[in-house]
């Protein structure tokens, strides 16, 4: 890096909009959307997407709800023509999608691309011509007069060619490319020339789109720059203003947030932010965007897993993991304060679909995009009890106490501790079975049975393994709990108390089984912990949460 003064970069200069609109503004409606997957997309791919490819691509995006897509550049390669041709020949456009052909002002290509719009009902003619200084003084060696005149002679041609294709309607969409580091002022005046050629009206509009083709300075300059020209283009009312951002800074996407506040009517990007070196705007953020704050974008992501492996299938691109609403992780929780605060969040949210949305660190319910909560809370060093007890509860069905949360959280977090790893779910169970169902040392039960007596009194049986001999126990009591407890004194285990007992159901059906959760304390140590038992027989589950509570205290492991 340079040291500082820096001379080698210079800051770009602020726009001159005192009285600027787009700060007080909010989005209150959806966008136009324009999917340029592809083509911009399908140009930044290492590997090209196959015609099949980009069929499979194009009918994703009809059911996600765009109504404009960006085909390709059917005069670039056969392949790009063949796909419209293929488009057209299947029957693949629906009456009410406009297909978007991307073409240089270049005369012989722009009559390529004429050809291959025959058959199609409702086509977009996209021009664009590079108007920035430095391209106009490094790569075309052009004054301003000859760059605005390359684009329109191609907006001539574009409407002489219109005949040519009659059962088409066509629209016009340009691009002064570049438009980010384009003064102003001739952006305007190259647009301007383009639709006196091209003679827009309020129900036929020209799309003017002003990409940020390389992204220069910070969102708000950009939201300047919108705002002005909005202001200034004199044909506003017969113009579709549209937003093109890329992510050379990382803020393409709050630079469209902020475009559309100071007044663009459309979104020009693509799936998941693929383009071109960082990548284009990620459609699919700024629009999950809007529906956190309660505005339908008018396209449907209730299925983004499915667009998701579609997505990295066709184009070999990956969704990264923290990606926002798409990638693996967003939903997922490791820190335990986070993972306590999802819990109780999930427990006092309305079953109601319709009831707002309140918990905490989820800005929006995964189901409205079709993922579930099975990776909300995951589990390592760094977690806490809280996560342990979701898992547990919605993976496994076991809704443990509150008090046992800290116990299993402190076994699950050892494991972490001395592996360095996520335990998934499947660990966490594993782990709980060790610590509460497996454990069978000093006490192990071998038989029980129950029977209540004339007096309501219950009177057990019992066959267990204490100091490596099978032992034979009897005793009453006011229930089998209690009874148990009296026939331990024979082999003078008698220093213990209940605290606490409960039981639930394990699934449903005559063959479900119960779970029982025990809470003891040593009266000499004052220690106390819990054990878990399970068995289909209710009272036999009881009777193993004792025998676990037991082992646990005498083992000291609490």
């Amino acid at each position: 890096m340079q040291k500082s003064p820096i001379t080698k970069y210079k800051p770009y200069p602020v726009i001159d909009l005192p009285d600027r609109q787009w700060p007080n503004r909010v989005i209150d409606s959806a966008p136009i959307w324009c999917s340029v997957d592809l083509r911009d997309g399908n140009q930044a791919l290492a590997i090209p997407m196959s015609v099949d490819e980009k069929v499979e691509m194009f009918k994703t995006l009809v059911d996600m709800g765009f109504k404009e897509i960006e085909v390709g550049f059917p005069s670039a390669s056969e392949t790009e023509f063949a796909f419209v041709r293929r488009l057209v020949s299947d029957g693949l456009i629906p009456d009410d999608v406009y297909v978007q052909v991307l073409v240089q002002c270049r005369e012989h290509l722009i009559r390529r691309t004429f050809e291959s719009l025959e058959g199609i009902k409702n086509a977009i003619v996209h021009i664009y011509n590079s108007t920035n200084p430095l391209q106009r003084r490094v790569v075309f060696g052009k004054e301003k007069n000859e760059i605005k005149q390359i684009a329109v002679e191609g907006a001539t041609l574009v409407k002489e060619l219109v005949a040519t294709v009659p059962d088409t309607h066509v629209r016009l969409e340009y691009s002064p490319e570049s438009f980010s580091d384009t003064e102003l002022e001739f952006s305007l005046e190259c647009c301007e020339a383009v639709s006196d050629v091209w003679g827009p009206t309020p129900e036929d509009k020209i799309i003017l789109n002003l990409p940020a083709t390389v992204e220069l300075f910070t969102p708000n300059v950009h939201a300047d720059q919108i705002e002005w020209f909005c202001r200034h283009f004199s044909r506003r009312d017969s113009a579709t203003i549209s937003l093109h951002t890329h992510n050379d800074r990382g803020t393409g996407i709050a630079a469209t947030e902020l475009g559309l506040m100071a007044g663009a009517d459309r979104v020009e990007g693509t799936l998941f932010g693929n383009g071109e070196r960082t990548g284009n705007l990620d459609i699919v953020t700024v629009a999950l965007n809007m529906y956190t704050q309660g505005v339908h974008p008018q396209l449907d992501f209730s299925n983004l897993n499915q667009v998701r492996e579609m997505y990295e299938r066709v184009t070999r691109m990956d969704v990264h993991e923290r990606t926002p609403y798409s990638g693996d992780l967003v939903f997922t929780a490791f820190s335990g304060s986070h993972q306590d605060a999802i819990k109780k969040g999930f427990a006092q949210q309305d079953d109601d679909s319709s009831a707002l949305w309140q918990v905490p660190y989820l800005p929006i319910d995964p189901k409205d995009m079709g993922r579930n909560y099975r990776a909300i809370i995951r589990i390592n060093s760094q977690s806490g009890k809280g996560g342990v007890a979701y898992v547990m509860e919605k993976e496994y069905g076991f809704n443990l106490p509150k008090e046992m949360h800290k116990e299993l959280g402190k076994a699950v977090n050892r494991i972490a501790d001395e592996t360095g790893e996520e335990i998934n779910p499947e660990g966490v169970y594993a782990c709980f079975k060790s610590e509460y169902i497996e454990i069978d040392s000093p006490i192990e039960l071998i038989e029980f049975r129950s029977e209540r007596l004339d007096d309501n009194e219950v009177e057990v049986w019992a066959v267990v393994v204490f100091s490596g001999k099978n032992i034979n126990l009897r005793g009453t009591g006011n229930g089998p709990i209690a009874a148990f407890f009296n026939a331990l004194e024979e082999i003078d285990i008698n220093d213990f108390e209940l605290l606490t007992y409960s039981e639930h159901s394990l699934g449903r059906g005559a063959d479900s089984k119960a779970v029982s959760y025990i809470q003891l304390k040593n009266r000499s140590t004052g220690a106390r912990c819990y054990g878990a038992g399970i068995d289909t027989n209710i009272a036999l589950a009881s009777i193993r949460g004792v025998v676990s509570a037991l082992n646990r205290l005498i083992n000291g492991r609490f």
